[in-house]
């Protein structure tokens, strides 16, 4: 019983302080715009002055296609940040349902896969996010 309660606060702990990242913000984060790690769409996109640049004219046309490339790997990275937070809600909801489970087998075995499945989840959506962070960083500019 002891054990279960323990479990759940820990789980309710994790889940509030893991959302929650307090970093310094250095001087050149002036131009980056963006909502608890989500980024914006045209992130790597900014000229010094902070505004959008307008795609390279290259004769083959590879600096347009470098351009969408960065919009779409923002998108995609912003969409696996929504997932990662929902997974985390997830995992807090679990650790609710096995606090409240009172010894019963069945809502602590539902609590239980909730959040072994927040936690799966969780991982797949922060590995896949900082892949695609990874290759965004390849394209150049």
């Amino acid at each position: 019983m002891m054990k279960r309660r323990l479990f759940g606060v820990f789980i309710m702990f994790v889940g509030m302080f893991g959302v929650v990242a307090f970093q310094p913000q250095p001087a050149y984060a002036a131009c980056t715009d963006d909502l608890m790690g989500i980024p914006a769409w045209y992130r790597g996109l900014q000229e010094p002055d902070c505004s959008v640049s307008k795609p390279a004219q290259d004769d083959n046309g590879d600096g347009l296609k470098k351009f969408i490339w960065k919009i779409v790997l923002n998108i995609i990275q912003a969409a696996l940040m929504i997932v990662a937070y929902v997974t985390i809600i997830y995992l807090l909801i679990g650790g609710f349902k096995y606090m409240t489970s009172t010894g019963d087998q069945s809502g602590m075995t539902t609590a239980k896969k909730t959040v072994t499945n927040a936690i799966i989840g969780l991982v797949i959506a922060l590995l896949s996010a900082s892949i695609v962070n990874a290759i965004a960083g390849l394209i150049p500019k």
